[in-house]
């Protein structure tokens, strides 16, 4: 039985025999980090990308939304639902933003997380809504002036609504990364708050410099 519904799964997705073996092999979300975080960092140097998993898989690497995409993929093919988030900074500050691939444990909410930086990472299920996970990464999230610039996040995009052919796509995902910027966003700092939330000190810049793969270009 368990044979007869892994191949359906596999036909639905599109996946090759080794490809959906590669996923289906990644049980838990903290095996779907592990995964993750042993891929080298897409740092683009030929162009914007928007890779599905399956680009991912191929070409063994991949950015913050790449990530994301992937672990959602992997934790659909375990029977949960596809769900990312897009934690937002603040316009005109230099920043860019962050995806996360959502997953629940009896009610509580953790994220699987694609990141360079030291901080902006895996986070367990303890959480009590996506509000508060994201809450979680703002004293984590500045500027290398120690500048915190995290200031929404978005409605989880649930990517069944995307059927199936986002996970195998030869092409960049350019439409997901556009619903995901437009989907509607949450404040997280309440109004007239920002005055008095304190920069990062020189002992939390220095820890949140280190970046896990080296590049000259960027740190997301």
């Amino acid at each position: 039985m368990m044979q007869k519904i892994e191949r359906l799964l596999r036909a639905m997705s599109g996946l090759t025999r080794e490809e959906f073996a590669t996923l289906a092999a990644l049980k838990t979300p903290i095996q779907i980090q592990d995964f993750i975080d042993a891929l080298p960092m897409n740092f683009e140097r030929e162009g914007d990308t928007q890779r599905s998993p399956r680009a991912v898989l191929r070409a063994r690497e991949c950015h913050c939304i790449e990530g994301a995409l992937l672990a959602a993929a992997a934790l659909w093919i375990r029977g949960e639902k596809p769900l990312i988030m897009d934690l937002s900074a603040r316009m005109g500050r230099g920043d860019v933003d962050h995806v996360v691939a959502l997953y629940e444990r009896n009610g509580a909410w953790g994220a699987v997380s694609k990141t360079n930086h030291a901080v902006l990472r895996f986070r367990d299920p303890i959480y009590r809504s996506p509000r508060e996970l994201a809450a979680s990464y703002f004293n984590e999230w500045f500027l290398p002036s120690g500048e915190k610039t995290l200031e929404c996040y978005s409605r989880p995009l649930d990517l069944r609504r995307y059927g199936t052919d986002w996970i195998t796509s030869g092409e960049n995902l350019w439409h997901i990364a556009d619903a995901l910027a437009s989907a509607q966003h949450y404040d997280l700092v309440p109004r007239g708050n920002w005055r008095f939330v304190r920069r990062a000190d020189a002992m939390e810049r220095s820890a949140g410099s280190v970046p896990e793969w080296p590049t000259s270009i960027n740190l997301e």
